[in-house]
C-alpha cells in the first residue's frame, strides 16, 4: 500500500500486513464462527433496511449495528468492533458504487456458501492497554483472549498495530492479517535513464518478456500442482456427490487450490521484488485489471499492483503506456507500423530487422514510456 504524507518533514506513513496462522481452541473457533455468522447477518439486515428506506423516501440511509441488538441478542456475544467494521464496509461499498458505478457493483446480499468467512476489528489503546496485541506465540483479541498463532516475521520497533482481519479458508484453516502503521523517511526520487528503465510485456506463453528478451516463467512446481488439480477434477466428475469419498476428494481439491494460490502469490512477490530492486523505472501497457483477471489466471494484474507499491516505496515510477498504442505491430528499430498483428517472428518490410513479436512489443513499451519521462534522454 502506498504511503501517505506525514506532518513531519521528509517522512511518510506506510502500512504493512503480517499474515499469521491461527490455532484456536474449540471454544475460540466457535466464537469465530459466531462472529462470521453475525457479520453476515448484520450485512444482510442493514442492506435490506437501506433498500427499504430508499424505496420509501428516495434517500440512502444505513442503520447502525446498535439498532439490531435488541431484536437479535446473539449479536452481543461477539466483538462489537467486528459489527462496527461491517457497517463501515457496507458504507464504503455504497460510496464506491455511487462514485464509479461502472467499476463497482451495487452491494449484494451475502450467502453462507458464497461468502468468504472473515471479520475485521480495530485496535484501540486505552490507559489500561491496547485491545489487541501480540504475544510471543499468540495474539490477544477481544472476547477470544489469547489465540495461539505462528508468525512468519515480527513487527519492527515503532510499528503500531492498527487492525486485524480474521479469516477462514475453505480448507478449514484460520489466518489473521495484522495491519501495522509506521513512519519512514521519504525515499529520494530516482532519475530513470534508458539504461536503468525496463520495458515489460505480459506474455501468454511465459509470464512476462522484457525489452532485452529475458523471459520470466512461473516455477515448475506451480504447473505440477495445476496438473494434480486436473487429475482431482477428473476423479470428482466420476464420483457420487455427497458420498464420503466425494467429500474427501473435495477437501483434496481445495487444498491443492490453496497451494496453487500460495505458490502463485509467492512467485509474484519474488518477481516484483527482483524487478523493483534492479531497475529505476518500469514501463508496462495499461491493460484493464478486470480483463487481466478474465485471462488464464497468471496473476499479472496482481503482479502490476505489487510492482507499483514496491517501486513507489523506493521513489521509482511505474510508467503505464496507453493500451491502444500499437506496440506489437510497430517496428522498434525504424518505427514503421504494420496493418495487422505479425506472426511470432517477423521481419520489418522497411528496414529488414527481424523481431520476436513479444520482445519487440516490450521495446516499444519502453520507448513509449521513456517519452513520458522529461528527465530521460533518448534511448
Amino acid at each position: 500500500m502506498a504511503g501517505k504524507a506525514s506532518r513531519a518533514e521528509g517522512q511518510v506513513i506506510q502500512y504493512t500486513t503480517i499474515k499469521a496462522r491461527l490455532y484456536p481452541t474449540p471454544a475460540q473457533a466457535e466464537l469465530f464462527e459466531k462472529t462470521f455468522g453475525c457479520c453476515r447477518y448484520l450485512w444482510n439486515q442493514m442492506l435490506a433496511d437501506e433498500q427499504r428506506f430508499y424505496w420509501e423516501t428516495g434517500a440512502h440511509f444505513i442503520p447502525t449495528p446498535a439498532k439490531y441488538k435488541k431484536g437479535a441478542p446473539f449479536l452481543t456475544e461477539v466483538d462489537n468492533q467486528a459489527l462496527i467494521q461491517e457497517h463501515n464496509r457496507l458504507s464504503q461499498a455504497f460510496r464506491q458504487f455511487f462514485k464509479n458505478p461502472e467499476s463497482f457493483r451495487h452491494p449484494n446480499f451475502k450467502r453462507k456458501k458464497d461468502d468468504r468467512d472473515s471479520f475485521t476489528a480495530c485496535n484501540h489503546v486505552f490507559e489500561s492497554g491496547p485491545t489487541i496485541y501480540t504475544t510471543r506465540d499468540g495474539i490477544r483479541m477481544t472476547k477470544a483472549g489469547i489465540v495461539k498463532a505462528k508468525f512468519p516475521r515480527r513487527p519492527q520497533n515503532g510499528w503500531r498495530l492498527k487492525r486485524i482481519t480474521v479469516e477462514k479458508t475453505r480448507t478449514g484453516k484460520y489466518y489473521c492479517c495484522i495491519l501495522y502503521q509506521y513512519t519512514v523517511q521519504r525515499p529520494a526520487a530516482a532519475i530513470p535513464t534508458p539504461e536503468t528503465t525496463l520495458g515489460l510485456k505480459h506474455s501468454p506463453l511465459h509470464f512476462s518478456v522484457d525489452d532485452a528478451g529475458r523471459m520470466a516463467d512461473p516455477p515448475r512446481w506451480l504447473s505440477q500442482s495445476q496438473e494434480k488439480l486436473g487429475r482431482i477434477q477428473k476423479k470428482l466428475s466420476r464420483m457420487e456427490p455427497g458420498s464420503k469419498n466425494y467429500q474427501e476428494a473435495v477437501q483434496k481439491y481445495r487444498l491443492i487450490h490453496e497451494r496453487i494460490a500460495n505458490q502463485r502469490r509467492d512467485f509474484l512477490h519474488k518477481e516484483s521484488r527482483r524487478i523493483a530492486n534492479a531497475w529505476d523505472a518500469v514501463c508496462l501497457r495499461d491493460d484493464p485489471l478486470d480483463e487481466m483477471a478474465l485471462g488464464e489466471g497468471s496473476g499479472f494484474g496482481m503482479f502490476r499492483e505489487l510492482l507499483r507499491y514496491k517501486l513507489e516505496r523506493q521513489g521509482k515510477p511505474l510508467i503505464l503506456v496507453d493500451r491502444y498504442t500499437p506496440t506489437t505491430r510497430t517496428c522498434s528499430a525504424c518505427g514503421q507500423a504494420l496493418d495487422s498483428v505479425p506472426s511470432r517472428t517477423w521481419a520489418c518490410p522497411g528496414c529488414g530487422a527481424v523481431h520476436d513479436r513479444e520482445v519487440n512489443a516490450a521495446k516499444n513499451i519502453k520507448l513509449e514510456g521513456l517519452a513520458h519521462l522529461p528527465t530521460a534522454g533518448p534511448a
